[in-house]
């Protein structure tokens, strides 16, 4: 055991929980994080971020949030203070070392001739593999802090990522954009803080754009709590499986109207709770083709009282470009957007960042040349002794993460086999084709499971070994929503 070596890049939601729960199978990792605090992007964001989904569904299935936490709904300071007493509880901390930046990892001895001849992940399917070579980690020290980002040259302002934005200090945050014209680019969740948080602090005076090319539905927070109430295994039977028999078919097909119902009548409430024709922010797609597609967002408080004092502009665009004084938007207004600062709040190229930590073209290769989302999530059958926690987005990350590490434990600690390579991409090649079916264009890899999450759930618990049903009577595992806490102890075995 002691020559298993296992390194957590990362020391965010996902590598603490990967570190604890490879500790409690006897393991010694070590986690390599870039920044000076744990947390991940909870340790960086704006000021008026809070969690969009319920408390009840976003805590550790055996560390309960604290009782001075009462919010439904729990801002950043108070997220972060209950990641860092995880960490503090189970003894994370010592396994963690900060400022240490990943460059690259290094897979040898094997070559690419003798990966791709694999019939079986790592030459054997097992989690430490004797014809399986080793990962060689390169890191840095990362207190130096790099230069800011200026922007294209012709413009006389500056531009910067919203993550760039999100790591300064709240009061300097602030007074960096106090009484500038600011244009965000996006409207997903973090361009919609943003924008609001700009807005809030210049007021009418010195509105904030908002340049947004696709528009989506966004929703109130006590509408979330709502949604969450739906993860049950009945409003799954509504949905089509990868793996379906007759009975999930058939199913599927006769309560699929269902599911039109529930997107029309919400698309129908926000139509009427927003002034989404007015301000031209109708959303061409389908509600839930939205949540197969991983882009619900919460709607930040007062945002359309913001829109209508004049505080907040927002302007719908398919192209811009720079000039000396601001933006040019979509070449056709005669005069330019005036502007001193451009946040883009348009998302990560996830894949980009991942393809890029390895040295080797072949794995680089593996990560760009599918779309096709990772066997249960985390791993890629063509790159051996590596799993990827926290890629998958879900409803509810942490919860959706910890299983996911529990399921990874298992595997290191020997309990299952993974099967072969080939049986492994037939399974992700069905999901993906199960996900396009209703996610269509706006289809990604990461989101495989957004409604089907406790069937995403039974496939682990099936792996491990344990009853995939976690509750007592048959009415309540079909109709009662699926949290963290079902999932506390894994061993209730078949």
């Amino acid at each position: 055991m002691a020559e298993r070596k296992i390194a957590i890049v990362g020391a965010g939601i996902s590598g603490l929980l990967a570190c604890k729960h490879c500790m409690e199978k006897g393991f010694d990792p070590v986690v390599l994080e870039a920044q000076s605090g744990i947390g991940g992007v909870w340790s960086k964001t704006i000021e008026s971020t809070k969690l969009q989904t319920p408390r009840a569904f976003y805590q550790f299935s055996d560390f309960a949030w604290p009782p001075s936490v009462k919010d439904t709904f729990p801002n950043h300071k108070q997220v972060l203070e209950y990641l860092q007493s995880y960490a503090s509880h189970f003894n994370i901390l010592p396994k963690i070392k900060l400022n240490t930046k990943v460059l690259d990892v290094a897979y040898s001895p094997p070559s690419d001739e003798d990966l791709v001849a694999w019939d079986l992940w790592g030459g054997s399917g097992e989690p430490f593999s004797p014809y399986s070579g080793k990962w060689d980690v390169t890191v840095q020290d990362s207190r130096d802090p790099s230069a800011p980002f200026e922007g294209p040259e012709v413009f006389g302002g500056m531009v910067m990522h919203s993550m760039d934005y999100a790591a300064m200090e709240n009061k300097a945050a602030s007074e960096f954009i106090k009484a500038k014209r600011v244009a965000v680019v996006g409207f997903q969740k973090s361009a919609l803080d943003l924008a609001a948080q700009v807005a809030k602090v210049n007021g009418p005076k010195y509105p904030c754009t908002l340049l947004f090319r696709t528009v989506h539905w966004t929703v109130p927070d006590y509408f979330m709590t709502y949604t969450f109430r739906c993860l049950n295994r009945f409003v799954e039977l509504m949905v089509h499986k990868p793996d379906q028999g007759f009975f999930q078919w058939l199913s599927a097909i006769l309560l699929s109207p269902l599911l039109w119902i529930f997107s029309k009548t919400v698309e129908s409430f926000l139509r009427f709770l927003y002034p989404l024709k007015k301000y031209n922010t109708v959303p061409s797609h389908g509600f839930v083709q939205q949540i197969f597609s991983c882009m619900s967002a919460v709607t930040p408080p007062n945002f359309y009282d913001k829109v209508r004092e004049g505080s907040l502009i927002l302007k719908k665009s398919h192209n811009f470009s720079f000039c000396k004084n601001g933006l040019v938007i979509d070449k056709e207004e005669a005069t330019p957007l005036a502007t001193d600062i451009v946040i883009f709040a348009t998302g990560y190229k996830t894949d980009e960042k991942l393809k890029n930590i390895f040295s080797s073209v072949y794995f680089r290769k593996c990560i760009i040349g599918s779309s096709a989302p990772f066997f249960r999530e985390c791993i890629h059958p063509r790159i051996p002794n590596l799993a990827i926690l926290g890629y998958g987005d879900s409803p509810a990350n942490l919860y959706t993460t910890e299983i996911k590490s529990k399921w990874l434990a298992e595997f290191l600690a020997g309990k299952f086999m993974l099967p072969s390579i080939r049986e492994m991409e037939e399974d992700v090649n069905r999901w993906e084709k199960c996900m396009k079916r209703y996610s269509g264009s706006s289809y990604k890899r990461y989101c495989a499971s957004a409604l089907l999450q406790i069937y995403t759930n039974d496939q682990l618990c099936k792996d491990i070994g344990c009853n995939p049903r976690r509750k007592n009577r048959f009415l309540a595992d079909l109709f009662t929503p699926y949290g963290p806490t079902d999932y506390k102890n894994l061993t209730n075995f078949i």
